[in-house]
């Protein structure tokens, strides 16, 4: 599924141990390291498919976590040019995200790597909640500190602020809007403010009830903004 401007829909998902460390997890056959996520299907709301998410590639069930929070509305990032497959019939340029905040609240050998036929990772740890910045690949930087900034204010909630403290952000790490989208041939004004609503919707968090609620208005039709 992408989106006309040529986003795919996607879920991210922050898991934290109660003390504040987050899980950081090394890509199959890679020596890239990064957080969970995965791609939406057309019948699944965000939360739907981050618990998917959290099963094919963790092997943890829902009464394995805890929802903390969520962005509340798409972060995006381009891929680079030598990711983009531009014979595909719809090229996808990049992911559109909603990120989750997870608690931890099973046991270490819940964890399972190995949950789905096509494992996504092959090994894992827990690291500082602010790590990740400094040591994923580059083109997700600015989601990945968007997505923390947005999140730690939960995390602190749980793990207290020596767990997570407040962050001063240099300036190649500041957070950067996604652009506002423009209209393409056959779109309306209407689409064009649905499209940048979404774009600049990151401004706070939601709470667990606000995911709820939001998750029943997308399952009954209200797919524009997550």
């Amino acid at each position: 599924m992408i989106d006309p401007d040529g986003y795919r829909p996607n879920v991210g998902i922050v898991l934290m141990h109660p003390d504040g460390r987050v899980f950081w997890a090394r890509r199959v056959r890679r020596d890239g390291w990064q957080f969970p996520q995965g791609g939406m299907n057309t019948d699944e709301t965000p939360l739907e498919a981050m618990y998917r998410e959290l099963r094919e590639e963790t092997g943890l069930l829902p009464g394995h976590v805890s929802v903390l929070g969520a962005t509340p509305g798409w972060l995006r990032y381009r891929l680079p040019q030598r990711a983009v497959r531009r014979n595909e019939r719809l090229v996808c340029i990049g992911q559109k995200q909603v990120w989750f905040l997870l608690q931890f609240t099973g046991r270490e050998s819940d964890l399972r790597l190995d949950a789905s036929d096509k494992p996504e990772f092959d090994h894992w740890r827990w690291v500082d909640f602010w790590y990740p910045l400094e040591h994923v690949v580059t083109f997700k930087r600015g989601v990945y500190v968007s997505a923390l900034r947005h999140l730690a204010p939960f995390a602190r909630q749980v793990a207290g602020v020596q767990a997570v403290p407040h962050l001063q952000f240099p300036a190649r790490h500041a957070p950067r809007r996604s652009p506002r989208p423009r209209a393409r041939a056959g779109q309306g004004a209407g689409a064009v403010r649905e499209a940048a609503g979404a774009a600049e919707g990151a401004d706070g968090c939601r709470s667990r009830q606000e995911i709820d609620n939001h998750s029943r208005l997308w399952r009954n039709g209200g797919r524009t903004r997550p």
